[in-house]
């Protein structure tokens, strides 16, 4: 690593016996002997408001120098010399930090960021910074109004993770700060505290502060840990000059043991001193409990005249004979109701008073509420498709993967229980003719449903949830919301267990109980932000069992400990992104992709569902708006840029709220009839303010190197058009990139180059197979829009024609644009995206569309709309698509390429 350059800081000097450790907030008072402070800050903001934002006050350091000791040299080290370990002049141990030198100021600090500063009524305020790394200071440049000097930051290196001796100390530092917490948590219980207690937030906190610190931030837990110690100014000033990691976590080790030492010793004393207590205490607490747990409802007397009362409590046995009834008929399994008789049998030989009975009582309750056997009946009748197609068309506007896949979901429920209603009738007759085996036979044929795990994957705001609730009403099924963003304990899938205080079951069986069936639908939302493996387990890895059909007829939840069958349960996941999703997780789940809506489906969408609902939100009547397809276009493209439509309802309810201030004003006037409902362009362009977004037009005019490309994810899930530009200029064969382009564009840029350069006599670029096109010239690439990233292997074709056509001089039609990647061989290749592609160059006016021969497949799925407003021309080798830009040019080499090439 480069040494760090000196640089120049102010500094404030520290009142004595005070040392600030990186990581550590320090409150610095601020009295009228301190006037090198205010100068200080005075000359720090007025520094700061010359600067742009990002260099701020948050990115302006000061430095805080604490004072030497007089036993200690600058470094920290020791004095040993007869000169050096004379007694220091008076006067110099009375140093006041506003009176101080350059010789008084340690050669050590830390650099530190002001957080705040707080002030009184009294004309008083303090300086809150906080330490963010160590310093050196090499130099006092300056003493009057305050210190400056030139220092060196002195980062801590990267720690070796194979060092066995640090990772000895590392471990022994933890250890003892671990030891450390205990005592002073138990120092806090003692009847004569040592004055070292502490708060169990407070340590719960500095416990998991410490757990949380790997290898790597060795440092910081030893400045931490120092800071939180007795220790005299002289051994903080050498933690603080400690720049060796493995000499810092020495010292704080050293500082650890002496101070958990002083600790064990108070707490040895107070323990002893404790036992002079009288016994008496102990004695009345216990006959306290004692004549509780005797005395009877009803009786005001003495314990003993217990037998003159009723001889059983009145109310026990009345919840008893509940909770047995409760447990009858949950309708148990077998192995449930065997559990449930035995701890039933355990819970009336308790005392009430007892920690075990509410556990046990708890547990119980939990076992009569959960549906082990109750279930919804599915609404299969003959009319079951077309009810439930037309539930899903009316609730959402497209998406037909998923509405398929649910009808065929149906379809095969509806027809195994068909067949299961034919088999129980074949076992009724067979148990009438006493056909011991054949109902044997008969019942194995029965239909066992499973229920399919799905995992609908898209941005937000396309409808995941809602289409949950869709199917559950389709279905006619309870549904349950489990909400996994930010779930990061294992105990939350799989329960905690009954050992543990406050123990309870798991979400998935909450869920069963508050759906109090066995078959609900369940929706598992965002279950991409699921927490990973940490201290407190892996929740990613606890669902495998909840989501594999052939395991999850049996899950075990950690508090009912008994299988619970949740095979009939319908599962239904939602994720936005599947890159955090752990493969085995993923590989249990049937994966159905929501792609962001395009402009069509959203004008759609607005028109059907959003306006309407708006109309209602905002107390309007029907016929006092209306929408035309030309005003909602005009929100969906200059004001919305999103996948889903969450911003576009928005945008929606301020101009139903805008329409409906209007026709109140009007109304309240007398003047309803002047109110106009409709709505046009300029109406939006009013309300709504300034467009924010502009839309890519095709060119009108056309010339040589610029070639309209396509992009399937401009913003928002829109797809759009994208401008290539190519110029030349003399030069040595250099090529220039700009527009913030990604690595695979680039290599699209070199492979588009090297296949044109490598066919330039071909192409009559070059008189001679051998001359170099580019020997002297050079050229730059472009794509306007240079502040949004570009990516992505669709833009080859594209490269290579805006390559020929400056080359050639030949332009090409403005109307037209392609996309397709390309090989060295010139081979044109798929891309993906391409529905949204050519939906945004429909909106953008091109007219017609080169595509991937192998990209045929996709265009059956376009919109009407877009195969009417588009010509599209598949082409397979870069030639082909030449002959289709340039009809009327003629190539010295096109016949040498005429033939079909091999696909092998």
């Amino acid at each position: 690593m480069a040494p760090a350059k000196p640089i120049t800081l102010p500094v404030i000097p520290l009142a004595k016996d005070t040392v600030l450790l990186p990581g550590i907030v320090l409150r610095i008072p601020v009295a009228g002997l301190r006037p090198d402070i205010p100068a200080l800050l005075s000359s720090v903001y007025s520094r700061a408001a010359s600067k742009s934002p990002s260099q701020r006050l948050d990115h302006l350091h000061i430095a805080c120098v604490p004072l030497n000791s007089p036993v200690l040299t600058k470094n920290g080290q020791k004095m040993i010399s007869q000169n050096e370990r004379s007694p220091p002049p008076k006067e110099r141990l009375d140093i006041k930090p506003g009176s101080a030198t350059k010789e008084d100021l340690f050669g050590y600090g830390v650099a530190a960021k002001i957080s705040g500063v707080e002030g009184r009524g009294t004309g008083e305020f303090a300086l809150i910074v906080e330490g963010v790394a160590r310093l050196r200071i090499d130099k006092i440049t300056q003493e009057r109004p305050f210190f400056e000097a030139e220092v060196t930051y002195e980062y801590d290196e990267a720690i070796d993770g194979e060092d066995v001796a640090l990772q000895g100390l590392f471990a022994h530092l933890k250890l003892l700060s671990r030891e450390l917490l205990t005592l002073l948590r138990l120092s806090s219980l003692l009847p004569r505290g040592t004055g070292s207690g502490l708060s169990p937030i407070l340590a719960r906190r500095l416990e998991q502060f410490i757990a949380r610190k790997a290898l790597q931030d060795a440092g910081i837990l030893a400045d931490f840990m120092a800071n939180i110690v007795e220790a005299s100014l002289e051994e903080k000033l050498q933690i603080l000059a400690a720049i060796d990691i493995k000499e810092r976590l020495e010292r704080a080790i050293e500082l650890l043991q002496r101070q958990v030492g002083n600790i064990k010793n108070n707490v040895s004393i107070t323990t002893f001193t404790s036992t002079t207590l009288p016994s008496n205490i102990d004695l009345d607490k216990m006959n306290q409990i004692n004549s509780q747990r005797m005395r009877r409802p009803g009786i005001s007397g003495m314990p003993g005249m217990a037998g003159m009362g009723p001889p059983e409590d009145e109310q026990e046995p009345n919840e008893m004979d509940e909770l047995k009834k409760k447990l009858d008929a949950a309708k148990m399994t077998a192995e449930a109701a065997k559990v449930a008789d035995r701890e039933l049998k355990r819970l009336k030989k308790m005392s009430p008073a007892q920690a075990e009975y509410q556990v046990t009582r708890n547990y119980l309750e939990n076992l009569a509420e959960i549906p082990w056997s109750a279930t919804t009946e599915d609404r299969l009748g003959v009319d079951t498709l077309s009810r439930a197609r037309k539930q899903l068309d009316d609730d959402h506007y497209g998406l037909d993967k998923v509405k398929k896949r649910l009808l065929e979901y149906l379809a095969v429920l509806k027809l195994k229980q068909s067949i299961n209603e034919d088999v129980n009738a074949q076992v009724a007759k067979a148990e009438e003719e006493k056909a011991v085996e054949k109902v044997e036979v008969l019942k194995s044929k029965r239909m066992i449903d499973k229920s399919p795990i799905l995992l609908l994957v898209g941005p937000p705001g396309v409808g995941k949830t809602s289409l949950a609730k869709s199917v559950a009403t389709a279905l006619g099924r309870k549904f349950h919301r489990i909400s996994l963003g930010g779930v990061r304990d294992e105990a939350e899938i799989r329960g905690h267990r009954r050992t543990y205080v406050a123990a309870m079951p798991s979400l998935i069986v909450q869920g069963l109980k508050k759906a109090a069936v066995s078959n609900p639908v369940f929706l598992l939302d965002e279950i991409d932000k699921v927490g990973t493996s940490n201290f407190h387990g892996d929740p990613s890895a606890a669902m495998l069992e909840v989501l594999d059909p052939e395991q999850n007829h049996t899950f075990m939840d950690h508090y009912v400990n008994i299988p619970i069958d949740l095979s009939k349960v319908l599962f239904i996941a939602t994720a936005n992104s599947l890159d955090t999703i752990p493969p085995p997780l993923l590989d249990r789940m049937e994966t159905i992709y929501l792609s962001g809506y395009t402009t069509l489906e959203k004008r759609h969408i607005a028109l059907q569902h959003l306006i309407p609902k708006q109309i209602r939100t905002n107390g309007l009547g029907d016929g006092q708006v209306e929408f035309n397809q030309d005003v909602v276009s005009k929100i969906i493209e200059s004001y919305t840029r999103e996948s889903g439509v969450r911003n576009l309802e928005r945008e929606i309810g301020s101009v139903c709220r805008a329409k409906a201030v209007e026709y109140a004003e009007a109304k309240d006037a007398g003047h309803a009839e002047r109110y106009k409902p409709q709505l046009t362009v300029e109406d939006i362009e009013e309300i709504l303010g300034i467009e924010k977004y502009d839309e890519e037009i095709a060119e009108k005019t056309s010339r040589p190197g610029i070639v309209t490309g396509l992009v399937a994810y401009s913003s928002g899930g829109n797809g759009s058009i994208l401008f290539i530009e190519v110029a030349d200029m003399p030069g040595s064969g250099s090529v220039q990139l700009t527009g913030k382009l990604g690595d695979v564009l680039k290599e699209s840029v070199e492979v588009a180059l090297s296949w044109v350069k490598a066919h330039a006599y071909e192409l009559g670029l070059t008189h001679d197979p051998s001359e170099n096109i580019m020997k002297n010239r050079s050229i730059h690439v472009h794509c306007p829009s240079g502040a949004i990233p570009k990516d992505g292997p669709s833009a080859g074709v594209a490269h290579t024609i805006a390559l020929i056509s400056l080359f050639s001089g030949k332009a090409v039609p403005p109307t037209m644009a392609m996309t397709g990647e390309i090989s060295l061989r010139g081979r044109i290749t798929a891309v993906g995206g391409i529905k949204e592609k050519l939906i945004g160059a429909l909106r953008a006016g091109v007219k017609t569309v080169l595509l991937p021969a192998q990209n045929r497949k996709d265009v059956k799925d376009l919109p009407q709309e877009v195969k009417d407003g588009l010509e599209i021309i598949h082409v397979r080798h870069i030639w082909e698509a030449m002959r289709h830009v340039w009809p009327e040019a003629h190539w010295p080499g096109e016949q040498n390429f005429a033939g079909i090439e091999s696909q092998l």
